[in-house]
């Protein structure tokens, strides 16, 4: 066992401190992942920091009526609010979708969005891997990559992102808060995860010493509908095959918005900018969800394996955005 050091922090400004300066410190907030990464010897920090005690564990009602939901804030939490449920479902549902009851009561909004991925050989230490050691490559490739990704991969990694959670906020055009040695900053929910590139061991925008202290939703459109579906080989705690994010905000059979976002397709939530294109002031009809989902994925480069992911992911989308279109059910 590696020995590391452990600091319980109780401010934000103490839990920067203490990481700066330490390339080898990591936040802990539930354990979910960072702990069953650490026991597989793939996470290996030489300084943990509690931040289980921060005060960033609410969530606050907006005055142009979005929401701020603490970095600290609980799945289960963020999924049974009913500011969440009533106006972001889609939120509420791909929170639920996720791990297991037990795990959402632990798991952080936080720690959701730095999950790592769960390709087999990231996991595997035996195992060469670009994102766990640059430059040892990625047998992903030619092995095992049946659940990896489609689009935006490179040479060097075909890992996928695996927050539902993070598939939500990219549709809801979401802000992710950042405190660090320089102080505050956001970036967009659709910009926090990258491409791997040639640094596939980089999977967020996140600076060293950042913390994340809360994701920032905008108003809700009261035109609009949303959700999430999700596509896996078993009915629960299992990850995406591939998943869909929608809100969709339909007008006199026209599509007055569109935001769509799928999961489980690439190294980060995969915003569907082509898709809204073809969506945007069409009609709202199987047909143009049809071509607007292909649009989309026509720039995918399925290998050996995953192939099945394209016609999925546009099946789902197609259902999602039919379902979404279709008049409320009364009664």
């Amino acid at each position: 066992m590696k020995p590391f050091g452990y600091v319980r922090a109780m401010s934000v400004e103490e839990a920067v401190r203490a990481a700066e300066g330490q390339p080898g410190a990591r936040f802990l907030g539930g354990g979910t992942n960072l702990v069953d990464l650490m026991k597989l010897g793939v996470e290996r920090p030489g300084l943990l920091i509690d931040v289980t005690r921060l005060p960033l564990d609410h969530i606050e009602e907006l005055p142009d009526g979005g929401l701020r939901i603490g970095a600290m804030v609980s799945n289960s939490a963020l999924a049974a609010a009913a500011p969440v449920r009533e106006r972001y479902p889609v939120l509420s549902q791909a929170v639920l979708s996720g791990a297991s009851g037990q795990l959402r009561n632990t798991a952080t909004t936080g720690g959701n969005l730095l999950q790592r991925t769960r390709c087999l050989y990231f996991q595997d230490v035996s195992k060469p891997c670009n994102k766990r050691e640059p430059g040892t490559g990625c047998p992903a490739r030619e092995g095992v990559h049946r659940d990896l990704a489609v689009l935006g991969h490179s040479p060097h990694c075909v890992a996928t992102q695996p927050s539902d959670m993070g598939v939500a906020l990219a549709a809801l055009d979401a802000t992710v808060h950042l405190h660090g040695p320089d102080g505050d900053r956001s970036v967009p929910a659709t910009e926090f995860h990258r491409l791997p590139g040639d640094h596939p061991e980089q999977d967020t925008v996140i600076r060293p010493g950042e913390l994340i202290t809360a994701v920032q939703l905008p108003p809700a459109d009261s035109g609009a509908r949303s959700r999430y579906r999700k596509a896996r080989d078993r009915a629960s705690f299992a990850f995406a095959l591939a998943s869909v994010a929608a809100v969709l905000d339909v007008r006199d059979g026209v599509v007055r918005r569109a935001a769509l976002a799928f999961g489980g397709l690439a190294h980060r939530p995969w915003r569907a900018r082509a898709a809204e294109e073809v969506l945007r002031d069409a009609p709202a009809t199987e047909d143009t969800f049809a071509r607007a989902a292909e649009a989309e994925l026509a720039a995918a480069e399925p290998l050996r394996d995953n192939g099945f992911k394209v016609p999925l992911a546009r099946n789902l989308a197609v259902a999602v955005l039919t379902e979404l279109a279709a008049p409320p059910a009364h009664g």
